[in-house]
């Protein structure tokens, strides 16, 4: 069960109750079983009573017997009321004026309300979103859906599904609001509209390539402009997603670079045929358009949001492609034309000058002003030759003297001073590194003299060609005769690559 209307977060706050699922139909109880409430708030369900049970006790003789009583629970009692609301109101129609209307957690809380009386109702997100209008207090409308009763509060109530204006097209209605709202805006005002360009060089078109629209535009481009550079990015103009398909391309095609104008353009239709272009997101998107942006939707006669907010509104595809381009005719005739009026002003301007001339130099006071501007200009002549000439005369020898100065300096240039004492270092440089060399050559070669000698004299190279040298036992002395040590004795021999240690066991001298 949808939770109640009042029970919105606008007095205490209550968390919001979702709908549970509808309890099992209850059982009929008979009069001899009554039926006993459950701790669940489920069905009530029948017992069987004890005699001292079923009947109160009676007076002596008296065969009269008290009817057995059918209890139910608050919740056995509302679960059977909402179940026969539902059943017999499953799908109403209901007139109204809507009032309290809320938004809680994506639901819409409303009152239908009439000059004597009022009934509370709700509408889920997923129904609600199918609305074309906005629900506002005040709006008379007709609800279609099914009574049900809130459980928590036994209050019935109208679960709807569907809301449209009363006398008006929920599309229509829909389409008023977001006009006034986006005119508050300021969308449709006409300090925000942008001239177009007076030839524009690259033309993005946003329409649908199945329709007739782009052939005509293309036409028209064509036979008044036909190297215009054109962009065409194609979407879908009708049905469910379009608006949305629409303004994205709206955005993607203006960010291209190089283009001047933006041609939005669909053929005739119905309201809901061109409702695409009745979206808010389309609107957005050509009010946030970087270049001027051409409506071209429908006939003559169909309006829509994108022809309010876009710069120009044209009344079929075919004259937005003729706004856009001047003919290169009438653009070369226009020229034309200004070319022969601004020739045309300047020789009457000059012809005016001339005559005006004329008749000054016919004057007697200004006969001989020609001879004197001659001689004027005959002197100013010969002294701008003199100033010239003395100017050269004295650049020459300012430059004659700059020449020796600058000799002069070189002679003094440190510079110059450097490079010799670092060619004098470089030279200096290199016969040290030469000496060093030699001498290194030199200390080489009598090391190795000096090794060779060494080499020759020790007694290991002795020892290498196979000698060996006896020593005593302690090996404290040299063996040199064979009478210095008796059979018996231990001596110590060293070879080349180690030691031996030796007993005598016979002696010849």
């Amino acid at each position: 069960m949808a939770p109640s209307l009042f029970d919105l977060p606008f007095e205490d706050d209550p968390e919001p109750v979702l709908e549970p699922e509808p309890a099992p139909p209850l059982p009929t109880a008979s009069p001899s079983s009554p039926a006993v409430p459950t701790t669940d708030g489920s069905a009530p369900r029948a017992r069987s009573l004890a005699p001292s049970e079923s009947q109160p006790p009676t007076a002596a003789g008296d065969s009269r017997t008290t009817p057995a009583r059918t209890v139910l629970t608050v919740t056995a009692i509302t679960v059977q009321i909402r179940d026969r609301l539902e059943r017999d109101f499953f799908e109403v129609w209901v007139e109204g004026e809507l009032s309290n209307c809320r938004l809680w957690n994506g639901h819409l809380y409303l009152t239908l309300k009439d000059d004597r009386s009022q009934l509370r109702g709700f509408m889920f997100r997923s129904s609600l979103r199918y609305l074309r209008f906005k629900p506002v207090d005040g709006l008379r409308v007709i609800a279609r859906g099914k009574v049900s009763v809130y459980e928590a509060k036994g209050d019935y109530q109208l679960q709807c599904d569907h809301l449209e204006p009363q006398g008006l097209g929920a599309l229509q209605l829909a389409f008023e609001q977001l006009k006034k709202r986006l005119h508050a805006e300021g969308l449709f005002s006409a300090e925000r509209k942008r001239p177009l360009p007076a030839l524009p060089r690259k033309i993005a078109i946003v329409t649908s390539l199945d329709g007739a629209a782009i052939r005509d535009i293309i036409n028209v481009l064509g036979r008044r402009h036909h190297n215009a550079h054109i962009v065409i990015r194609p979407s879908r103009v009708q049905g469910e997603g379009a608006g949305a398909e629409v303004a994205h391309a709206i955005r993607a095609v203006s960010r291209v670079p190089g283009v001047d104008v933006v041609i939005v353009a669909r053929g005739g239709g119905s309201i809901e045929d061109l409702w695409a272009f009745n979206e808010e997101s389309v609107a957005r998107a050509i009010a946030h358009s970087p270049v001027p942006v051409i409506s071209g939707v429908g006939h003559e006669s169909d309006f829509t949001i994108a022809d309010f907010v876009a710069d120009l509104r044209a009344p079929t595809p075919s004259a937005a492609a003729e706004m856009v381009v001047t003919a290169k005719e009438e653009f070369r005739g226009r020229i034309d034309r200004l070319a022969d009026r601004a020739r045309a002003a300047l020789r009457s301007r000059v012809q005016r000058r001339s005559q005006r001339v004329h008749v000054l130099t016919a004057r007697s006071a200004l006969s001989g002003v020609p001879g004197r501007v001659a001689m004027r200009g005959r002197h100013a002549s010969e002294l701008s030759h003199t100033l010239t000439r003395g100017i050269r005369q004295r650049l020459a020898s300012a430059e004659r003297r700059l020449v020796l100065l600058r000799r002069q300096l070189d002679t003094f240039d440190l510079g110059r001073r450097l490079a010799s004492i670092r060619t004098r270092m470089v030279a200096a440089d290199g016969r040290l590194d030469a000496a060093m060399i030699k001498r290194q050559h030199h200390a080489h070669l009598q090391w190795r003299d000096h090794i060779a000698r060494l080499e020759a004299l020790s007694p290991l190279a002795v020892l290498g060609r196979g000698y060996a040298v006896a020593w005593n036992a302690e090996r404290t002395r040299v063996l040199r005769d064979a009478r210095d040590v008796a059979p018996g004795d231990r001596v110590r021999v060293t070879l080349a690559q180690g030691e031996l240690e030796c007993d005598v066991r016979d002696q010849k001298a």
